[in-house]
């Protein structure tokens, strides 16, 4: 305990209020969307919130720069979590990635990403000073290809974008020449674009299945794919722009309560959030969300070293990614990938996944000075 009264004037209580309000609020709407379901649900996520509370403890205790001793070794674990689905894995919704243990299943996918954001951070101060040519760049995005292509490989379109999003992040505080990452990633979403669009007129060979191309497609044309993707953007729309300015109350939502929304738990809970608490309810989780990342940027900013700092952008960037692409899809304006809304979907691999991410920010951010025993 004497650690523990130690920081505590030194720890970011505005960061711990955000997210401690997104708990609460995305608990009731949780209830809400589960209720036709077993009460299971909700008692799960709260038990994965307690637990990821004593990890977020745990890891206060840790001083984040021992990591970069294990940085291999991690990297290795990632790696071998990934290949592990493949052996191990049960396949939903038509992807591999999941893994049933005695306690329920687990998504390394999930995981991996907090794994490749110690290691990537590792990396990249190993390499300070030296990204400024295409060169010196090549290897950064080979570490970063592999577990990227073994989720795509599940197939995990959302994860394999987020990941991209941890590396763009990271590249940019490393001091990445940016010319060049907004050549490679600017002309790579071009040639991407061009690619669905040769494959739609000349039937071009595509690597992604059937469901994942409509997921992209519906953005532009909700009637592509009227009974699978392309409904459940119209139910999204219809749930959020039915909840007004005060939203119709807790078990009040007809799409929700109706089950029109898919997924409503998970990949659609914003939908639930902004028809059942309203356009008020849903722009103070998006306040919440906005102080989320930017105490994350200035915990950043305020490192003590680069390491910190690249670990701190990198958990921004994938919290930010998840909160633009899941409430995105919610309105229709970003493709159905399936990823969830950080401390909002049910899922006990995202909650504790956000919630070390949580931790690793509290933890840079109290070692910003030394302290003293």
């Amino acid at each position: 305990m004497g650690f523990y009264k130690k920081i505590l004037n030194k720890v970011d209580y505005t960061l711990i209020a955000a997210v401690l309000l997104i708990l609460v609020m995305s608990l009731f709407v949780l209830n809400s969307a589960t209720a036709h379901l077993s009460s299971s649900y909700i008692m799960k996520q709260i038990m994965w919130i307690g637990f990821s509370i004593v990890v977020v403890l745990a890891i206060l205790r840790l001083e984040y720069t021992a990591l970069t001793r294990y940085s291999k070794y991690l990297y290795v674990i990632n790696i071998l979590l990934l290949v592990s689905v493949f052996f191990l894995g049960t396949e939903v919704k038509g992807a591999q990635s999941w893994i049933k243990t005695p306690l329920g299943s687990i998504q390394p996918s999930e995981f991996s990403k907090i794994l490749l954001i110690i290691t990537f951070a590792h990396y990249l101060v190993l390499k300070q000073g030296k990204l400024s040519k295409l060169q010196d760049l090549i290897p950064a995005f080979i570490f970063v290809a592999i577990p990227l292509l073994l989720i795509l490989k599940q197939p995990d379109l959302g994860t394999a974008l987020v990941i991209i999003a941890i590396m763009v992040g990271m590249l940019f505080v490393a001091g990445a020449n940016r010319t060049i990452l907004i050549s490679v990633f600017g002309g790579g979403s071009l040639a991407g674009i061009g690619y669905i669009l040769g494959h739609l007129k000349f039937g071009w060979w595509m690597p992604l299945k059937a469901y994942q191309l409509n997921r992209i497609l519906v953005v532009f044309d909700p009637n592509i794919d009227p009974r699978g993707a392309g409904w459940n953007v119209w139910q999204s729309k219809i749930a959020i722009g039915s909840g007004g300015l005060l939203g119709k109350g807790l078990g009040g939502g007809t799409q929700s309560m109706g089950q029109f929304l898919p997924e409503q738990w998970t990949d659609f809970i914003f939908a639930v959030f902004a028809e059942e608490l309203g356009f008020v309810g849903a722009g103070l989780l998006l306040i919440a969300f906005f102080i989320l990342c930017f105490r994350g940027l200035k915990i950043a900013a305020a490192s003590k070293d680069l390491y910190g700092s690249l670990i701190a952008a990198g958990i921004v960037s994938m919290y930010l990614f998840h909160i633009i692409e899941n409430v995105g899809m919610a309105l229709g304006v970003m493709p159905v990938t399936g990823i969830p809304l950080p401390f909002v979907s049910y899922g006990g691999s995202s909650m504790l996944t956000n919630m070390i991410g949580l931790g690793l920010l509290l933890n840079i951010y109290v070692r910003r000075q030394k302290i003293i025993f």
